[in-house]
């Protein structure tokens, strides 16, 4: 993992705290993400293979206004048990919905698939994600690692070690701020073709992710199709945030507009492949003052701050201990970190 704790985090929003688990024996973990108070909240699923737990609760016509935790795992429908370790650990901290004397918390949960990374898989009936998602609560803070960590320990691009990214910015014109957190294990390639520049190189501040920009021209090339296929093998999942007060259709149309940060950073995105999605949280610190105007703003924003996001989170990257890198186009194991091959800052 990366020891570099760079400005620009999801928790760089008040009132969200952010934890990791990791098993490096099985290649794969865990991220939490927590709220101090309960937050509106919403979706956006443009992959054709998620994999989730209680999205239906995020449609805006759903009774359930707001929720107490969302949960990011490895280990596909075998992590969504993730999800079950962070609701049982806030039921005893007090949080939840309640529904006559008894609180039931609100953890809307999404995997990635990282089962053919090399790592100790054969686990019969006991998988490690609940542990894993009771750890990643207990750990929770303002200060969290990027790279690979958490639910980014044994992503994959299509060419480069994935991992977990963040990113934040102040909305312009407006007192809000927008942040996003990635775990980055996509079918597509965050790199242009075989080089070093990252397409999401055109919203990069301040050097975050090398300060290369694109290459001049960009080759043909780097637009071609994959030729690595493996149905279901990927998917990349974000969470945006927002201080500003929104219902769960404007978190939606938040959630919506933050996709475009995705095609921007990954090629190709949103394949049959993937399940790539979305989460969108709103604390409501801050009232809107043009509901029409700032809800474009703030996703316009997000998009931006999301494709620096999976950048940094392929950037932060690097390989895990006692793991040698798979051949290129390998459909098992783990490629190579972008710092192993391009040098670290």
């Amino acid at each position: 993992m990366s020891d570099s704790r760079p400005s620009g985090l999801l928790t760089d929003i008040p009132g969200i705290r952010v934890g990791h688990a990791a098993d490096l024996r099985v290649r794969s973990g865990v991220t939490a993400i927590l709220f101090d108070a309960p937050v509106v909240a919403s979706v956006d699923v443009r992959g054709g293979g998620p994999g989730t737990r209680e999205t239906d609760l995020l449609d805006p016509e759903r009774t359930v206004e707001t929720i107490d935790a969302l949960v990011l795992s490895g280990g596909s429908a075998f992590g969504l048990d993730a999800a079950a370790g962070v609701t049982a650990w806030l039921a005893g901290q007090g949080k939840g919905f309640a529904v006559g004397g008894v609180r039931v918390p609100i953890v809307p949960a999404a995997i990635l698939f990282d089962l053919l990374n090399g790592g100790h898989k054969q686990w019969g009936d006991d998988p490690p994600y609940r542990d894993l998602g009771r750890r990643a609560a207990e750990v929770a803070g303002g200060d969290f690692a990027l790279g690979s960590v958490g639910a980014g320990t044994g992503a994959r691009t299509g060419n480069l070690k994935g991992g977990i990214g963040s990113a934040s910015a102040p909305v312009e014109g407006t007192p809000f701020r927008v942040a996003a957190l990635a775990a980055v294990n996509a079918f597509g390639r965050a790199v242009v073709g075989d080089g070093p520049h990252f397409w999401a190189a055109p919203f990069e501040v301040g050097g975050e992710f090398g300060g290369l920009g694109l290459p001049s021209p960009v080759p043909e090339a780097a637009h071609a199709f994959p030729a690595r296929i493996l149905p279901g093998a990927a998917t990349t999942l974000a969470v945006v945030a927002t201080d500003a007060a929104l219902t769960k259709a404007q978190c939606r149309r938040l959630a919506v507009a933050a996709q475009d940060g995705l095609a921007r950073a990954l090629v190709p995105a949103h394949t049959p492949l993937d399940g790539d999605l979305v989460f969108s949280v709103a604390t409501g610190a801050q009232p809107l003052a043009d509901p029409v105007g700032d809800v474009a703003r703030l996703g316009h924003a997000a998009a931006r701050v999301l494709a620096r996001a999976i950048a940094r989170g392929v950037y932060e990257a690097t390989g895990l201990p006692g793991v040698t890198a798979a051949a290129p186009g390998a459909m098992e194991g783990l490629p190579p970190a972008w710092r192993d091959v391009f040098g670290g800052r």
